[in-house]
């Protein structure tokens, strides 16, 4: 029987993957543990960068559309998200019901740096911001 790697952990005093400002438990970590919900589309997907980051399945699968999310995550073990880049948004605050943002995500695979660029749009969920799915950047 084969063992699956130990997740990746954050630490608390570490700086928040999503990259603003502050520790990881005074940013990201808050919503990860329930204590507080995302007020708008883009901090939702920050939170959601850093919990790939920390591979934080069941945050990722609370905050994912009941209609598009997936019965798992799989992580790529050999992959480690290092920085997220935001470069717009179109609503997606506290008094919208949907949005987008487009971002790019650095990663390091192996000895091998890489960004993915996606356009995510959000939606509220019974109250609550929901990813939904990308949008094709072409």
């Amino acid at each position: 029987m084969s063992r699956r790697p130990a997740k990746p952990r954050l630490s608390p005093t570490a700086a928040c993957p999503c990259g603003l400002p502050g520790t990881y438990a005074a940013c990201c970590g808050r919503l990860h543990q329930g204590q507080a919900e995302a007020t708008s589309a883009e901090q939702l997907m920050r939170s959601r960068f850093s919990a790939f980051a920390a591979h934080d399945e069941a945050y990722l699968l609370r905050s994912w559309h009941p209609d598009t999310r997936p019965a798992a995550v799989e992580f790529d073990d050999g992959l480690v998200w290092q920085r997220l880049e935001v470069l717009g948004s179109t609503e997606g605050g506290p008094f919208h019901s949907e949005g987008t943002v487009e971002f790019r995500a650095h990663y390091l695979d192996g000895r091998e740096t890489g960004a993915m660029q996606e356009n995510s749009r959000f939606l509220r969920y019974e109250g609550a911001w929901v990813y939904l799915d990308s949008l094709s950047l072409d």
